[in-house]
């Protein structure tokens, strides 16, 4: 039983949930501070497990998608689809449950947000299909993670705000500008099957300045939140923490030298991710 969770896990990349989870806390603590809306066990549990079925539905549908590209990528080819570890239709299966779990738990927080289930599921599982017809598909990665925070701030309130809508743009811009980046790697391979991304549209050192324009928007946005959101100097830590995390991956990585990718990918945006929420649900709760 063991071993199966953890060959599910190691599918969806549980440990990546470091990048939107903290977001998705940031955008409820908004929502239970900001506003007037109390707090709830209840609804801090479910905008959880919404996260955690949502993002699991659209990482094991990518890996499903792709298992024949996956296969022939020297970097993928020992992800768990094509070593045989899980067949495609168990993986099937295990997108269908995250589903059907998570639309059943936006029944459970609101009207609005179980509405808006179907469209957060095809925005997340709609990513996959985006590299075989634009090189944009990194943008629209970033508006699944981006639906994080709007998303748990409608779990809490019932309506839109601009206040968490400036977040999620945050988030996209983050996460696009780190896919970027990540996707590096595979622009040679990206290109020899005409799959599209930024690296192979635009080349190396132009994938980087496009990544740098993205991330210089995010830390434009992270002062804009600050300010609009009446935060004080706690936020502020966390905010230059943020900005100083986006820019050293773009000193770590450069066109001839992709060999610290990795380092820029997970350490420096895990990071940023979660330095920048704590200090923001801090800024929150200890100054108000």
């Amino acid at each position: 039983m063991i071993v199966t969770v953890n060959k599910y896990l190691s599918l969806v990349k549980f440990s990546h949930t470091i990048f939107a989870m903290p977001f998705a806390l940031t955008g409820f603590f908004i929502a239970t501070t900001k506003t007037g809306n109390s707090f709830s066990w209840q609804s801090f549990l479910l905008v959880v497990l919404c996260m955690v079925f949502a993002r699991s539905a659209a990482m094991a549908f990518n890996r499903y998608l792709d298992a024949d590209i996956d296969r022939k990528n020297p970097r993928t080819v020992n992800r768990e689809i094509p070593r045989g570890v899980i067949t495609e239709k168990n993986a099937l299966t295990f997108v269908i449950v995250n589903c059907l779990l998570f639309i059943g738990c936006t029944w459970f927080i609101n009207l609005l947000c179980f509405i808006l289930s179907p469209v957060a599921l095809l925005v997340v599982l709609g990513y996959s299909y985006t590299k075989r017809f634009t090189a944009l598909c990194h943008m629209v990665l970033g508006l699944g993670l981006s639906l994080a925070p709007v998303g748990a701030y409608l779990a809490v309130t019932g309506h839109f705000a601009v206040l968490p809508v400036l977040l999620s743009c945050l988030v996209l811009c983050w996460v696009a500008g780190f896919d970027i980046i990540y996707s590096l790697q595979d622009e040679d391979f990206d290109r020899s099957l005409s799959l599209n991304s930024i690296p192979t549209w635009l080349g190396k050192a132009g994938a980087l300045h496009f990544s740098e324009a993205l991330h210089l928007v995010a830390g434009v946005l992270a002062i804009i939140i600050g300010l609009y959101g009446g935060f004080h100097w706690l936020y502020a830590i966390g905010a230059l923490v943020f900005v100083v995390m986006l820019i050293s991956q773009h000193l770590l990585v450069k066109p001839n030298d992709l060999s610290r990718v990795n380092i820029a990918f997970m350490t420096t945006n895990g990071i940023a991710s979660v330095v920048f929420a704590v200090f923001a649900i801090a800024d929150m709760f200890i100054i108000g």
